[in-house]
């Protein structure tokens, strides 16, 4: 839309509706801003990735130690479980250790990126024109340089390393559970999905329910600031009780959008064990039942179980990856836009 301030000047300002704002926020493109900045910073990159590998590998071979354990050590060599007692600890201590360096480099990485984003923002607003403040409150711009780039640092800090981190081992579990019982395999592969779509489909309802009660706590908040902000005129014509009246609803449509949260939330962590919980039992009565028959060893019903939680696990968590991905898009774009903004008046070159 474009106006016409005072002096006569054409001021253009971009009004978009709220479906058109949540549209771009998912367009996942508006990362890239994320990515070039942290892609100055190659060397943390490489050491955060060997980090996470290492990381990732001690996981996975801690179910492969356990059935050494018990096929090695107790069936063949007849109760000597000490050296693969040793070598699962140490596996343990390499994870301790690996997980550490991948924490500290990914959360340098983020505070890092989010300190350069911050600067170069700040930076840009130092040029513009005083009637770009006027048109837009510092009050939101705050807000963006604090709100917004604490969710960048959350994405580049945690999400996109748990997200690498479950990747490898969700592919690295199944390599590893066809490689240990083919068929028993299969069935765990046509059960996860019966475990993981469920819980996608309530967990984005619980996720609406989440947003709507806390839009009503704002509610909330929005008539406690009118009603005492404007207290002496309220007062001066006798509506204390309608605004008392408001607020009871108000109060009301929050614990009635509460409700709805707790019993979606109650629901689906009733559904999610009965789901996980049953199919490792039935996963564990099919191995044992192939055990009896010698096709398989005790310990590999135990790397089963192993695997197929961490394999499930890491599916399961990479469902919630790209909620996490829509907010930082929408962050970053709104970020873009300040370090986009260009002023009226270029200041001269010397």
């Amino acid at each position: 839309m474009t106006e016409t301030n005072n002096a006569g000047a054409a001021v253009t300002i971009s009004e978009k509706p709220p479906a058109e704002i949540a549209k771009n926020e998912r367009k996942l493109g508006n990362l890239r801003m994320i990515a070039h900045f942290a892609g100055r910073y190659p060397k943390q990159i490489l050491f955060a990735a060997i980090a996470l590998v290492v990381a990732a590998s001690s996981t996975l071979a801690i179910p492969w130690g356990s059935r050494m354990i018990i096929d090695k050590g107790f069936i063949e060599n007849g109760g000597e479980v000490a050296p693969y007692f040793q070598l699962l600890l140490g596996i343990v201590v390499v994870l301790g250790i690996a997980t550490a360096f991948r924490f500290y480099f990914v959360s340098w990485l983020g505070e890092r990126v989010v300190a350069d984003v911050r600067i170069a923002v700040q930076q840009n607003l130092l040029r513009l024109a005083p009637r770009f403040f006027e048109e837009n409150r510092p009050a939101e711009i705050a807000s963006r340089m604090t709100a917004d780039t604490a969710i960048i640092e959350q994405i580049v800090g945690t999400t996109v390393s748990v997200a690498l981190r479950n990747v490898f081992i969700g592919i690295g579990g199944l390599a590893l559970l066809f490689s240990l019982a083919p068929a028993l395999t299969a069935m765990l592969l046509f059960g996860i999905p019966l475990v993981v779509l469920p819980i996608v489909y309530l967990g984005r309802r619980l996720e609406k329910a989440s947003r709507n009660s806390q839009d009503r706590v704002a509610d909330i908040g929005t008539i406690t600031s009118e009603s005492l902000g404007a207290l002496k005129i309220v007062q001066a014509f006798g509506q204390e009780s309608r605004e008392h009246r408001r607020f009871a609803d108000a109060v009301d449509s929050t614990f009635a959008a509460a409700k709805k949260r707790i019993r979606l939330r109650a629901f689906l962590t009733a559904l999610v064990m009965a789901l996980v919980f049953g199919g490792i039992v039935m996963l564990v009565w099919e191995g044992a039942d192939q055990v009896s028959e010698g096709k398989i060893t005790s310990g590999t019903i135990l790397a089963l179980v192993l695997y197929g939680g961490l394999v499930a696990g890491a599916f399961g968590a990479l469902t919630e990856v790209y909620g996490d991905l829509v907010r930082a898009s929408g962050a970053s774009g709104r970020l873009a836009e300040l370090m986009a903004a260009e002023p009226e008046i270029a200041p001269p070159a010397n």
